[in-house]
């Protein structure tokens, strides 16, 4: 949690610290809400199986995909030309994915899961259909639907 969020005991007034000056922005409850999240990806995929949120998250993109040339995910994943290389170059040294020619335009390249991939994304997908429950148990199935859709909205709309 933030240290701005905790709840702290002033030193002279022994009062706990107001965070509603800042309950306002959106931003700072997503970071708040996030940290639950955080922590259970960390307990069921970050510690199990030491992958970091993007490079589980191309795994499970690609497992249901198939394969993707590098723009399909920078775009995908909001990353920058550069990251996604180093993102694939690090899956690739591990080896999780690949890289292909595509068969339909042999200068393009094309990024997929390797058997050993292809394994490890099944596990994973497996385990993200059942991790976040602990922090999401404070929301009805209806409220997480709710949620689920304001944040999609939100994460396509115009910068």
């Amino acid at each position: 949690m933030p240290r701005s969020a905790m709840p702290t005991s002033s030193s002279r007034s022994g009062a706990e610290f107001d965070a509603g000056a800042v309950e306002h922005l959106l931003g700072y409850l997503l970071v708040l809400a996030e940290l639950p999240m955080r922590q259970a990806f960390q307990r069921h995929v970050g510690q199990q199986f030491d992958l970091r949120p993007v490079e589980f998250t191309l795994l499970v993109l690609l497992h249901a995909n198939g394969q993707a040339a590098p723009k399909q995910i920078g775009s995908a994943l909001r990353l920058p030309a550069p990251h996604v290389t180093t993102l694939v170059d690090k899956l690739a040294a591990r080896g999780l994915v690949s890289r292909g020619r595509d068969p339909h335009d042999g200068r393009a390249v094309r990024v997929a899961l390797t058997e050993n991939g292809q394994v490890l994304a099944a596990r994973l997908r497996d385990v993200s259909l059942t991790m976040e429950d602990a922090p999401q148990s404070a929301l009805s199935a209806a409220e997480r639907t709710q949620l689920r859709r304001l944040l999609l909205k939100l994460a396509r709309a115009p910068g």
